[in-house]
């Protein structure tokens, strides 16, 4: 089978199956080899490794990890591309496509009837819409994950990885850090894709921490404080929290605990570290 990095193979296999990209699916094709070695050194994939692949598009990145990994299971919620992929991975005996959204997979029941149970590598190519509803569902759902590297928009990769103060900070941040040590591997043009994006785009990994960097009694709530914090960007960190449905405190108490955290009253949310959220969480729950 050719292969799929190459953008005349690629064009070949759309107009055998006069494939029509689908915008509600945020689909582009990579078309750079350059791009999926990036991406398999970052995933550090071995011939050891179980890898569940996200939205696997025509196959492209999928020949690329059947060549270096033990198993690969594709997950790809375009009916319309199954076909495609039976097609462009015949050659393969170590890859399953699954048609399905990613959401509603039960993944801890494939690491362990793939994988022994054991951490799996993560690797997918993201449309901008529904990158953070999966990330954040893989890490909330505790599979068990050691790495995800994934291609999303350049300014999304960003987001993951910046500290307080700066105005890409926010919720997405503050996530992906206390479940991971993100890191950029590689920016990927639009012309590396077809049809070509309006933005960049980058390659983050994000590693499992071992163990969370910092102490939270209950990490949900912790996430409603986060939020809550970042809704309403322009207000204080008090009338944010104020503000929230979901958070039970009265406004005297939400001032209270900021005192008790060491920080004064005007102070928005956009400056605080994990660190001191995890502790403001601990200190609000007091009060419900």
């Amino acid at each position: 089978m050719a292969t799929l990095g190459n953008p005349q193979n690629t064009i070949a296999v759309l107009q055998k199956y006069k494939f029509n990209f689908q915008k509600k699916f945020g689909q582009n094709f990579l078309i750079d080899t350059h791009v999926l070695d990036k991406i398999i050194d970052a995933a550090g994939i071995t011939k050891e490794d179980f890898v569940l692949e996200i939205g696997p598009g025509i196959g492209t990145m999928t020949q690329y990890l059947c060549e270096n990994a033990r198993e690969v299971v594709a997950v790809e919620i375009d009916k319309n591309l199954i076909p495609i992929l039976e097609d462009t991975l015949s050659d393969y005996r170590n890859v399953t496509v699954i048609n399905q959204d990613i959401l509603k997979l039960d993944i801890p029941a494939l690491a362990k009837e793939k994988n022994d149970g054991k951490p799996i590598k993560v690797v997918a190519n993201l449309p901008y819409y529904i990158t953070t509803p999966i990330i954040m569902g893989l890490f909330e759902s505790h599979v068990p994950i050691d790495s995800i590297t994934i291609m999303v928009q350049k300014e999304v990769a960003d987001r993951m990885q910046v500290g307080p103060g700066t105005k890409d900070y926010g919720a997405l941040s503050l996530a992906v850090q206390y479940y991971a040590k993100p890191e950029i591997v590689a920016n990927v043009p639009p012309n590396c894709f077809m049809p070509r994006p309006k933005v960049g785009s980058a390659v983050i990994r994000l590693t499992r921490h071992e163990q969370c960097p910092v102490e939270v009694e209950d990490e949900k709530f912790m996430f409603r404080v986060i939020r809550a914090s970042f809704n309403q960007r322009r207000k204080t960190l008090a009338n944010g929290l104020n503000n929230a449905p979901d958070i039970q405190v009265s406004k005297e108490d939400i001032a209270k605990a900021l005192e008790e955290l060491g920080v004064g009253a005007s102070i928005r949310g956009e400056t605080l570290t994990l660190e001191q959220f995890a502790r403001l969480s601990n200190i609000l729950k007091k009060y419900m």
